[in-house]
């Protein structure tokens, strides 16, 4: 009799998604960040976790090679804040491209259709800061 009820917890908390853990104060240095390749692009992880008020909050940074974007246009719920370090990109809201160039930011806001590709000739590095559950 209490095996179903067992099974059905467990797989209950198997469907749960888990916790992010608590962001400490730390210093990331940037050549210790792991590097991921793809074909002309890099990204570095830098965090994903939670800030003292359980408000979720990621930061990775992208190096996209010239023509490249990072992905198709999409939306989301979570909100998205973005910094050019250098070079340029073409940015995408509903169909409006700008142009930006180094030390410009960009927000995204919840579920508006965006996406950005390097107009090249050289290499774009940008931050994204993503604020908020990733539903």
């Amino acid at each position: 009799m209490l095996i179903p009820a067992l099974a059905v917890a467990t797989a209950a908390a198997q469907d749960e998604p888990q916790k992010k853990p608590m962001l400490p104060a730390k210093a990331y240095k940037y050549e210790d960040l792991p590097v991921k390749q793809n074909g002309e692009n890099q990204s570095r992880a830098v965090f994903d976790g939670l800030t003292h008020s359980d408000y979720p909050v990621e930061l990775h940074m992208t190096q996209l090679g010239p023509g490249q974007s990072p992905h198709a246009p999409h939306q989301h719920v979570n909100e998205e804040v973005m910094m050019l370090r250098r070079g340029a990109l073409d940015v995408n809201f509903d169909g409006e491209t700008t142009r930006i160039s180094a030390g410009s930011v960009v927000y995204m806001a919840s579920n508006v259709m965006h996406s950005w590709r390097n107009p090249g000739p050289d290499p774009a590095e940008y931050f994204v800061i993503a604020l908020g559950p990733k539903t």
